[in-house]
Protein backbone atom coordinates (compact mmCIF):
# COMPACT_ATOMS: atom_id res chain seq x y z
CA UNK A 1 0.00 0.00 0.00
CA UNK A 2 2.95 1.74 1.27
CA UNK A 3 4.38 1.80 -2.11
CA UNK A 4 1.34 2.64 -4.30
CA UNK A 5 0.72 5.85 -2.45
CA UNK A 6 4.44 6.61 -2.74
CA UNK A 7 4.14 5.59 -6.80
CA UNK A 8 0.80 8.27 -6.89
CA UNK A 9 2.88 10.83 -5.11
CA UNK A 10 5.76 10.70 -7.97
CA UNK A 11 3.54 10.53 -10.66
CA UNK A 12 1.77 13.55 -9.52
CA UNK A 13 5.13 15.66 -8.79
CA UNK A 14 5.73 14.65 -12.42
CA UNK A 15 2.32 16.05 -14.13
CA UNK A 16 2.45 19.14 -12.10
CA UNK A 17 6.13 20.00 -13.20
CA UNK A 18 5.44 19.40 -16.63
CA UNK A 19 2.43 21.25 -16.12
CA UNK A 20 3.78 24.32 -15.73
CA UNK A 21 6.51 23.62 -18.32
CA UNK A 22 3.56 23.78 -20.99
CA UNK A 23 4.14 27.09 -23.09
CA UNK A 24 1.74 29.22 -25.36
CA UNK A 25 2.17 29.19 -29.31
CA UNK A 26 2.59 32.23 -31.22
CA UNK A 27 4.76 34.14 -29.27
CA UNK A 28 5.51 36.64 -32.19
CA UNK A 29 1.92 37.67 -32.80
CA UNK A 30 1.71 39.28 -29.14
CA UNK A 31 1.81 42.46 -28.04
CA UNK A 32 2.70 42.75 -24.46
CA UNK A 33 3.05 46.52 -22.14
CA UNK A 34 5.34 46.99 -19.71
CA UNK A 35 5.59 50.14 -17.19
CA UNK A 36 8.91 51.52 -15.68
CA UNK A 37 11.82 50.78 -18.47
CA UNK A 38 14.47 53.17 -17.84
CA UNK A 39 16.25 50.55 -15.62
CA UNK A 40 16.14 47.54 -13.20
CA UNK A 41 13.44 44.96 -13.96
CA UNK A 42 11.67 46.73 -16.74
CA UNK A 43 14.50 47.38 -18.99
CA UNK A 44 15.84 44.00 -18.32
CA UNK A 45 12.21 42.36 -19.29
CA UNK A 46 11.81 45.07 -22.15
CA UNK A 47 15.33 43.62 -23.66
CA UNK A 48 14.99 40.19 -22.89
CA UNK A 49 11.07 39.91 -24.35
CA UNK A 50 12.12 41.89 -27.44
CA UNK A 51 15.12 39.14 -28.27
CA UNK A 52 11.97 36.21 -27.80
CA UNK A 53 10.21 37.90 -30.29
CA UNK A 54 7.15 39.66 -28.52
CA UNK A 55 5.93 42.89 -29.81
CA UNK A 56 7.65 44.77 -26.85
CA UNK A 57 5.87 48.67 -25.75
CA UNK A 58 8.05 49.46 -23.17
CA UNK A 59 7.23 53.06 -21.12
CA UNK A 60 9.97 55.12 -19.78
CA UNK A 61 9.57 58.20 -17.88
CA UNK A 62 12.36 60.22 -19.35
CA UNK A 63 13.88 60.80 -23.15
CA UNK A 64 17.22 59.57 -22.15
CA UNK A 65 16.05 56.08 -20.94
CA UNK A 66 13.48 55.69 -24.15
CA UNK A 67 16.48 56.58 -26.24
CA UNK A 68 19.16 54.60 -24.48
CA UNK A 69 16.34 51.42 -24.43
CA UNK A 70 15.61 51.92 -28.16
CA UNK A 71 19.28 51.57 -29.28
CA UNK A 72 19.83 48.13 -27.33
CA UNK A 73 16.61 46.65 -28.98
CA UNK A 74 15.21 45.64 -32.81
CA UNK A 75 12.54 47.88 -34.39
CA UNK A 76 9.86 46.16 -33.50
CA UNK A 77 9.88 47.30 -29.79
CA UNK A 78 8.02 50.91 -29.22
CA UNK A 79 8.70 53.02 -26.58
CA UNK A 80 6.36 55.76 -25.39
CA UNK A 81 6.94 58.09 -22.48
CA UNK A 82 5.17 57.79 -19.32
CA UNK A 83 4.08 59.41 -16.17
CA UNK A 84 2.03 57.00 -14.67
CA UNK A 85 0.86 59.29 -11.72
CA UNK A 86 -1.14 61.52 -14.62
CA UNK A 87 -4.03 60.61 -15.52
CA UNK A 88 -4.05 62.15 -18.50
CA UNK A 89 -0.86 61.22 -19.94
CA UNK A 90 -1.88 57.44 -18.86
CA UNK A 91 -5.19 57.49 -21.11
CA UNK A 92 -3.50 59.33 -24.09
CA UNK A 93 -0.61 56.33 -23.64
CA UNK A 94 -3.82 53.61 -23.22
CA UNK A 95 -5.49 55.22 -26.75
CA UNK A 96 -2.01 55.05 -28.52
CA UNK A 97 -1.55 51.51 -27.76
CA UNK A 98 -4.96 50.64 -28.49
CA UNK A 99 -4.20 52.01 -32.45
CA UNK A 100 -0.71 50.08 -31.94
CA UNK A 101 -1.98 46.39 -31.80
CA UNK A 102 -5.29 46.87 -33.31
CA UNK A 103 -7.83 43.48 -33.06
CA UNK A 104 -5.42 41.31 -31.67
CA UNK A 105 -5.40 43.19 -28.31
CA UNK A 106 -2.87 43.73 -25.59
CA UNK A 107 -1.72 40.00 -24.75
CA UNK A 108 0.01 41.11 -21.62
CA UNK A 109 0.33 44.24 -19.20
CA UNK A 110 3.28 44.16 -16.95
CA UNK A 111 2.77 46.76 -14.43
CA UNK A 112 6.59 47.30 -12.98
CA UNK A 113 7.02 50.92 -12.25
CA UNK A 114 7.73 51.75 -8.81
CA UNK A 115 9.80 54.15 -6.37
CA UNK A 116 10.80 52.94 -3.03
CA UNK A 117 9.96 56.58 -1.31
CA UNK A 118 11.52 57.75 1.82
CA UNK A 119 12.25 54.54 4.00
CA UNK A 120 12.80 55.82 7.87
CA UNK A 121 11.24 55.54 11.00
CA UNK A 122 7.05 56.00 11.17
CA UNK A 123 7.86 58.52 13.32
CA UNK A 124 10.46 60.64 11.51
CA UNK A 125 7.82 61.15 8.75
CA UNK A 126 5.15 63.56 7.46
CA UNK A 127 2.12 62.25 5.68
CA UNK A 128 3.69 63.46 2.48
CA UNK A 129 6.45 61.03 2.76
CA UNK A 130 3.88 58.39 2.76
CA UNK A 131 2.10 60.01 -0.41
CA UNK A 132 4.32 59.87 -3.42
CA UNK A 133 5.08 56.16 -3.32
CA UNK A 134 2.23 55.16 -3.09
CA UNK A 135 0.92 57.85 -5.50
CA UNK A 136 3.36 55.65 -7.88
CA UNK A 137 3.20 51.85 -6.65
CA UNK A 138 -0.68 51.85 -5.80
CA UNK A 139 -2.59 54.16 -7.72
CA UNK A 140 -0.15 54.93 -10.92
CA UNK A 141 -0.82 50.85 -11.31
CA UNK A 142 -4.23 50.94 -11.12
CA UNK A 143 -4.69 53.54 -13.39
CA UNK A 144 -3.06 52.17 -15.86
CA UNK A 145 -4.64 48.64 -15.36
CA UNK A 146 -7.80 50.16 -15.42
CA UNK A 147 -7.02 51.88 -18.74
CA UNK A 148 -5.39 48.96 -20.42
CA UNK A 149 -8.13 46.30 -18.97
CA UNK A 150 -10.19 46.53 -22.31
CA UNK A 151 -7.39 45.69 -24.15
CA UNK A 152 -6.17 42.63 -22.10
CA UNK A 153 -9.97 41.44 -21.91
CA UNK A 154 -9.63 41.31 -26.23
CA UNK A 155 -6.88 39.12 -26.28
CA UNK A 156 -7.90 37.31 -23.10
CA UNK A 157 -4.67 38.39 -22.19
CA UNK A 158 -2.29 38.64 -18.39
CA UNK A 159 -1.75 40.61 -16.12
CA UNK A 160 1.48 40.68 -14.18
CA UNK A 161 1.88 43.43 -11.12
CA UNK A 162 5.11 43.47 -9.56
CA UNK A 163 4.88 44.08 -5.60
CA UNK A 164 7.29 42.90 -2.87
CA UNK A 165 8.37 40.69 -0.36
CA UNK A 166 7.63 43.88 1.18
CA UNK A 167 3.84 43.71 0.72
CA UNK A 168 4.12 40.51 2.71
CA UNK A 169 6.02 41.91 5.61
CA UNK A 170 6.52 45.61 6.78
CA UNK A 171 10.34 45.43 6.75
CA UNK A 172 11.22 49.37 6.99
CA UNK A 173 8.85 52.41 8.12
CA UNK A 174 7.20 54.84 5.16
CA UNK A 175 5.25 54.20 2.28
CA UNK A 176 6.46 52.28 0.21
CA UNK A 177 5.13 49.10 2.55
CA UNK A 178 1.76 50.23 2.88
CA UNK A 179 1.49 50.57 -1.24
CA UNK A 180 2.87 47.11 -1.69
CA UNK A 181 0.03 45.61 0.88
CA UNK A 182 -2.25 47.29 -1.13
CA UNK A 183 -0.89 46.37 -4.52
CA UNK A 184 -1.53 42.64 -3.21
CA UNK A 185 -5.23 43.14 -2.05
CA UNK A 186 -5.85 44.89 -5.65
CA UNK A 187 -3.88 42.01 -7.57
CA UNK A 188 -6.18 39.41 -5.34
CA UNK A 189 -9.78 41.24 -6.54
CA UNK A 190 -8.38 41.66 -9.89
CA UNK A 191 -7.30 38.06 -10.72
CA UNK A 192 -10.91 37.24 -9.29
CA UNK A 193 -12.72 39.80 -11.04
CA UNK A 194 -10.77 39.14 -14.42
CA UNK A 195 -11.36 34.92 -14.22
CA UNK A 196 -14.56 34.86 -16.34
CA UNK A 197 -12.99 37.05 -18.94
CA UNK A 198 -9.90 34.31 -18.84
CA UNK A 199 -7.59 36.77 -18.27
CA UNK A 200 -4.74 35.52 -15.77
CA UNK A 201 -3.68 37.96 -13.01
CA UNK A 202 -0.49 37.42 -11.12
CA UNK A 203 1.82 39.20 -8.90
CA UNK A 204 5.73 38.85 -8.04
CA UNK A 205 7.13 38.90 -4.79
CA UNK A 206 10.69 40.25 -5.71
CA UNK A 207 13.41 40.18 -2.41
CA UNK A 208 16.07 42.72 -1.96
CA UNK A 209 17.40 43.26 -5.46
CA UNK A 210 20.09 45.72 -6.43
CA UNK A 211 18.52 48.34 -8.99
CA UNK A 212 17.61 51.84 -8.87
CA UNK A 213 14.70 51.49 -6.65
CA UNK A 214 17.09 50.06 -3.84
CA UNK A 215 20.15 52.92 -4.55
CA UNK A 216 21.85 52.93 -0.94
CA UNK A 217 23.20 56.32 -1.69
CA UNK A 218 20.11 57.83 -2.35
CA UNK A 219 18.34 56.64 0.26
CA UNK A 220 21.35 57.65 2.57
CA UNK A 221 20.72 61.09 1.17
CA UNK A 222 17.02 61.20 2.03
CA UNK A 223 17.17 59.52 5.35
CA UNK A 224 19.93 62.21 6.38
CA UNK A 225 17.93 65.04 5.34
CA UNK A 226 15.00 63.81 7.23
CA UNK A 227 17.37 63.83 9.83
CA UNK A 228 18.54 67.61 10.15
CA UNK A 229 14.85 68.49 10.08
CA UNK A 230 13.58 66.20 12.98
CA UNK A 231 12.55 67.87 16.28
CA UNK A 232 15.62 68.14 19.30
CA UNK A 233 12.72 65.68 21.30
CA UNK A 234 13.24 63.21 18.60
CA UNK A 235 16.58 63.04 18.06
CA UNK A 236 17.42 62.76 21.86
CA UNK A 237 15.51 59.78 21.88
CA UNK A 238 17.11 58.10 18.76
CA UNK A 239 20.65 59.52 19.78
CA UNK A 240 23.27 61.38 17.68
CA UNK A 241 24.78 58.29 17.02
CA UNK A 242 21.23 56.47 15.29
CA UNK A 243 22.15 58.14 12.42
CA UNK A 244 25.29 56.90 11.45
CA UNK A 245 25.03 53.16 13.27
CA UNK A 246 21.36 52.93 11.16
CA UNK A 247 23.66 54.12 7.82
CA UNK A 248 26.45 51.33 8.88
CA UNK A 249 23.20 48.75 8.84
CA UNK A 250 22.28 49.88 6.04
CA UNK A 251 25.44 49.63 4.06
CA UNK A 252 25.95 46.15 5.85
CA UNK A 253 22.78 44.95 3.76
CA UNK A 254 24.22 45.47 0.85
CA UNK A 255 25.67 42.69 0.86
CA UNK A 256 22.57 40.23 0.86
CA UNK A 257 21.20 42.02 -1.87
CA UNK A 258 20.54 40.17 -5.20
CA UNK A 259 22.68 41.02 -7.78
CA UNK A 260 21.45 39.15 -11.10
CA UNK A 261 17.81 40.88 -12.05
CA UNK A 262 17.05 38.13 -14.05
CA UNK A 263 14.64 35.68 -12.15
CA UNK A 264 12.24 38.61 -11.68
CA UNK A 265 12.46 38.64 -15.69
CA UNK A 266 12.16 34.59 -15.59
CA UNK A 267 9.42 34.97 -13.10
CA UNK A 268 7.69 37.20 -15.94
CA UNK A 269 8.44 35.39 -18.78
CA UNK A 270 6.47 32.00 -16.95
CA UNK A 271 3.60 34.26 -16.36
CA UNK A 272 3.54 35.45 -19.73
CA UNK A 273 3.87 32.06 -21.61
CA UNK A 274 2.75 29.34 -19.86
CA UNK A 275 -0.49 27.75 -20.54
CA UNK A 276 -0.38 27.47 -16.74
CA UNK A 277 0.75 30.82 -14.81
CA UNK A 278 0.79 31.05 -11.48
CA UNK A 279 -1.16 33.60 -9.02
CA UNK A 280 2.21 34.23 -7.14
CA UNK A 281 6.10 34.54 -7.63
CA UNK A 282 8.48 34.93 -5.32
CA UNK A 283 12.06 35.69 -6.64
CA UNK A 284 15.01 35.56 -5.44
CA UNK A 285 16.77 33.38 -2.95
CA UNK A 286 16.31 35.54 0.23
CA UNK A 287 12.55 35.75 -0.98
CA UNK A 288 12.16 32.40 -1.35
CA UNK A 289 13.96 31.08 1.80
CA UNK A 290 13.44 33.31 4.22
CA UNK A 291 11.19 36.64 3.79
CA UNK A 292 7.85 34.75 2.21
CA UNK A 293 8.04 32.00 5.14
CA UNK A 294 8.61 34.20 7.33
CA UNK A 295 5.30 35.94 6.44
CA UNK A 296 3.63 33.22 7.27
CA UNK A 297 4.81 32.85 11.12
CA UNK A 298 3.26 33.99 13.97
CA UNK A 299 3.58 38.11 14.41
CA UNK A 300 5.85 37.44 17.61
CA UNK A 301 8.41 35.03 15.97
CA UNK A 302 8.25 38.13 12.88
CA UNK A 303 8.80 41.14 15.57
CA UNK A 304 12.13 39.28 16.89
CA UNK A 305 13.60 38.94 14.05
CA UNK A 306 13.29 41.63 12.54
CA UNK A 307 13.73 43.87 15.59
CA UNK A 308 17.51 42.48 16.04
CA UNK A 309 18.04 44.27 12.95
CA UNK A 310 16.88 47.19 14.43
CA UNK A 311 19.49 50.09 15.61
CA UNK A 312 19.25 50.41 19.14
CA UNK A 313 17.63 54.07 20.09
CA UNK A 314 19.76 56.02 22.87
CA UNK A 315 16.69 57.42 25.09
CA UNK A 316 13.23 55.86 24.17
CA UNK A 317 11.56 57.24 27.40
CA UNK A 318 12.45 60.86 26.84
CA UNK A 319 9.20 61.69 26.05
Amino acid sequence: MLFWVLGLLILCGFLWTRKGKLKIADITDKYIFITGCDSGFGNLAARTFDKKGFHVIAACLTESGSTALKAETSERLRTVLLDVTDPENVKRTAQWVKNQVGEKGLWGLINNAGIPGVLAPTDWLTLEDYREPIEVNLFGLISVTLNMLPLVKKAQGRVINVSSVGGRLAIVGGGYTPSKYAVEGFNDSLRRDMKAFGVHVSCIEPGLFKTNLADPVKATEKKLAIWEQLSPDIKQQYGEGYIEKSLDKLKGNKSYANMDLSPVVECMDHALTSLFPKTHYAAGKDAKIFWIPLSHMPAVLQDFLLLKQKTELANPKAV
